[in-house]
């Protein structure tokens, strides 16, 4: 079983993010990187279908040089090498050119099965499994909470208002997962040690025969036009209860339109 891990680097959620006032894109220079949270998710499910199914685990990232942080996160966490996709010309990427760019990747690539993250906390479009499916012309099952391989036919659950969908789709196959599918494992110190040995092949846009005029920031689909930072907090209603707090908080809501 050849499974293919789509991950990206993101700027920490956790953290204050910017856009560069240049060009509006996301300032990833001075932010604090880290790997996509959710994907960390689809990490995990590969590791666990190569454990029961045997195989070999590869970590396709598209992203600046830096990315390789989160490429050898992903390694120290138990997958076998990855692909590292960079160049310059990339910067500023729509989801549509990024999608060509990952699908020409994958068609250098032996797979039975491609994982990835439902969203990215820097995008949060949740298209690419969409995107691909119809480049590469494979199925794709987006939102998993559950995945199980049998022989040539994977099958999820997708998790709906209603209930459960249980999904399935003949290999080859593209599969997004949720953050309820499973828990991360923390890379061990054997891990992190094993992962710098491990093969990590950087692939420019002249390799995946792209033209870079196709992709960039001067060709993208879609573009931050214009942005304001988030306006600071105002101050507080304070209540004062002498009996009658209730009443007060009540009044504050109603006022408010909020009761």
């Amino acid at each position: 079983m050849n499974i293919v891990v789509l991950v990206k680097q993101v700027p920490d959620s956790g953290t204050q993010r910017s856009l560069d006032p240049s060009d509006n894109t996301v300032a990833r220079a001075t932010a604090d990187n880290v790997i996509n949270e959710i994907d960390e998710y689809a990490i995990e499910e590969a590791l666990q279908v190569k454990q029961a199914q045997g195989g070999e685990v590869t970590i396709l990232t598209v992203g600046p040089a830096s990315a390789t942080d989160a490429i050898r996160k992903a390694l120290s966490m138990g997958a076998d090498k990855a692909v590292h996709v960079t160049d310059d010309a990339i910067h500023g990427s729509c989801a549509i050119q990024t999608s060509a760019i990952l699908a020409a990747a994958l068609q250098q690539l032996e797979y039975d099965l491609v994982l990835m993250g439902a969203t990215s906390t820097d995008g949060q479009v949740a298209v690419m499994p969409a995107l691909l499916s119809e480049r590469l012309g494979i199925p794709q099952l987006s939102g998993a909470q559950k995945l199980t391989v049998e022989g040539s036919t994977v099958k999820v659950e997708r998790q709906t208002d209603g209930g459960f969908w249980a999904l399935e789709a003949p290999l080859p196959a593209i599969v997004s997962t949720w953050d309820t599918i499973n828990e991360p494992r923390y890379p061990s110190f054997k891990g992190i040690m094993a992962a710098k040995k491990k093969p990590v092949e950087t692939k420019s846009l002249a390799d995946l025969g792209i033209d870079p005029s196709t992709v960039g920031l001067a060709t993208a689909t879609s573009a931050v036009v214009d942005s304001a930072g988030r306006p600071p907090k105002g101050e507080g209603i304070k209540v004062t209860d002498e009996g009658d707090g209730a009443q007060k908080l009540v009044g504050y809501l109603a006022e408010q339109k909020l009761v």
